[in-house]
Formats: structure tokens, C-alpha cells, sequence
């Protein structure tokens, strides 16, 4: 019996809803990388992306546990000497909560142009509201 490895015109790409308000950040952010590599598809391959498309609402309500608000940075390097920036995780979920979000989702997807690809079809808004309603997503409940 062969091994059975999908072609790029067995997978079937759905439209997912998730609302991120009162979700503790890492907990959801697991679960949204699952979904992006298609590892709840019987089909999953990790050679081939096969996951499917989330769009994160309300990214401004998420929850961080602990003391991790105060205590945890995101870091970003300009690439020129000296150039490291860092910010703390209550700051960045004030300003900017979609990229905390993308950051958390980015460092569980694998390090090569599959993970940029998968990364691609996440979409996230600090706010409830979207553009994607013509793609008719379906809601996740968690």
C-alpha cells in the first residue's frame, strides 16, 4: 500500500472566524496555528500547506496571564548596529494588538516559505469588524 500525498488540487481551503475577546493569548494562538498548517485535516502533509484561511476579531480584548504584561518584550531589530527595540507585551496590546497577536501565531509556525505561506492566510483586526464577508467564513468556537 502507497503512502497517500495530496496534490495541490485536494485541498480544500475554508474561511474561519475566530473571536479573540477575553481568550488568553497563548491558548488561542495555538489553536489558530493548528488550523493554519491543516492539522485537522485527515489529509495534512508537512511538506505541502494545507491549512486554511482565519480571520481574528476583536484582537484588542485578548487576555495575558501572569505577569507577562509587564514582564515579556517583543523584540524587533532595524538590522542596522544597535538597532534592537523592544517593547513590553501590555504596551504592544494597547497600541498595536493585531501584531502581538501575529508574533504570538508566527513563532508556532515552522521557519521556512511554508510557514510564510501559512502566515499569509491569517487576518487579524483589533476591532470586530471585517472585509471578508464575501468569503462567507464559517464561526470557531474554542
Amino acid at each position: 500500500m502507497r503512502t497517500y500525498s495530496p496534490r495541490p488540487g485536494d485541498i480544500d481551503r475554508r474561511w474561519y472566524v475566530v473571536d479573540a475577546q477575553d481568550a488568553v493569548l497563548g491558548r488561542l494562538a495555538t489553536r489558530v496555528a493548528h488550523i493554519l498548517r491543516g492539522k485537522h485535516k485527515p489529509t495534512f502533509a508537512p511538506h505541502m500547506d494545507m491549512g486554511d484561511h482565519v480571520i481574528v476579531i476583536n484582537a484588542a480584548g485578548i487576555r495575558l496571564t501572569g505577569a507577562k504584561a509587564e514582564q515579556s518584550l517583543a523584540r524587533r531589530h532595524s538590522g542596522y548596529p544597535g538597532g534592537l527595540k523592544s517593547v513590553s507585551f501590555g504596551n504592544l496590546l494597547q497600541t498595536r494588538p493585531e501584531r502581538l497577536f501575529e508574533q504570538a501565531v508566527r513563532g508556532m509556525l515552522p521557519k521556512n516559505t511554508i510557514g510564510r505561506a501559512q502566515l499569509r492566510k491569517l487576518k487579524v483586526y483589533a476591532g470586530p469588524e471585517h472585509p471578508h464577508a464575501a468569503q462567507q467564513p464559517q464561526t470557531l468556537e474554542f
